[in-house]
């Protein structure tokens, strides 16, 4: 390569010429591939409701020592996809429990904002009962879905080939009936009590609001796609470059010092 540069000085301007050609091709390449027409945002509107939980039932076992307290509580089960729990007003060792037939997905860490690599899609389980103990009469909160896939909540992506086939499908993610939708909630706790503890019931209803083309600046993400592709090249082309101006240097100084010796020739013929 170093031979070569110093041979042929034009060789260059040859790989200026196609390092930029191909800089500019490759960039609008992966711009390209950015921009496609054939991906489609669709969002949801979500409904929250907060159930108005008021009167609630009692069974004293005996046998036991305990006290149950149960709710039944209607929920709308199209489109639903949260359901959440918080108990209040808990004596020692409660055991809060929230039902549903239709099973719901849930796990401890579903809800918890620093849960450091947690996915519910990987770790939460369905079961038709979730159960968590209250210790030392703390609050319990209970988050729970009724699916893990993540497209059917807070918006998603579909691939198709005009904006009418991406709303089909969009929607064929989106509609969901969950049945049966009732959901139960129980609170055993220790004794005789008289006083129930209160309870907090939100479900949410995601239905589908809209779609359109997925698309970005184009402006800015040629120029960062430009960047990245002049990034690469430079890694390959600053050491050539860097061997190219080394041997004119050293071949500038050869000629110099010839310069010089056939000079100093010259003064010694002269002097003869």
């Amino acid at each position: 390569m170093k031979k070569a540069l110093a041979q042929n000085p034009n060789l260059l301007r040859t790989l200026l010429g196609l390092s930029f050609t191909l800089i500019f091709i490759l960039g609008y390449a992966v711009y390209g591939a950015t921009v496609s027409p054939s991906y489609y945002l669709y969002e949801t509107n979500a409904i929250t409701t907060t159930h108005a939980v008021v009167d609630s039932e009692s069974i004293y076992d005996s046998d036991e020592n305990t006290t149950t307290w149960y709710w039944n509580v209607p929920a709308d089960g199209v489109n639903l996809t949260w359901v959440n729990l918080t108990a209040t007003e808990l004596s020692d060792d409660s055991v809060v429990k929230l039902m549903n037939v239709g099973g719901l997905y849930s796990n401890r860490l579903l809800g918890i904002e620093d849960a450091d690599k947690f996915s519910c899609q990987e770790s939460c389980y369905k079961n038709t009962t979730h159960e968590v103990l209250s210790d030392y009469g703390e609050d319990v909160t209970i988050y729970s879905m009724t699916t893990t896939e993540p497209g059917r909540r807070n918006n998603g992506t579909v691939y198709a080939k005009s904006l009418e086939e991406g709303a089909e499908k969009a929607r064929d993610i989106v509609d969901y009936t969950h049945s049966p939708s009732s959901i139960r909630v129980e609170i055993t706790e220790k004794g005789d009590r008289q006083t129930s503890p209160t309870i907090f019931l939100t479900t949410v209803n995601e239905d589908f609001e809209g779609i359109e083309v997925f698309s970005i600046d184009a402006g800015t993400e040629f120029l960062w796609s430009l960047a990245a592709v002049i990034g690469c090249f430079s890694m390959l082309l600053i050491p050539s470059f860097g061997l190219y101006f080394a041997s004119r240097a050293k071949e500038r100084k050869n000629e110099l010092k010839l310069k010089l010796a056939e000079e100093n020739v010259d003064i010694q013929l002269q002097e003869e």
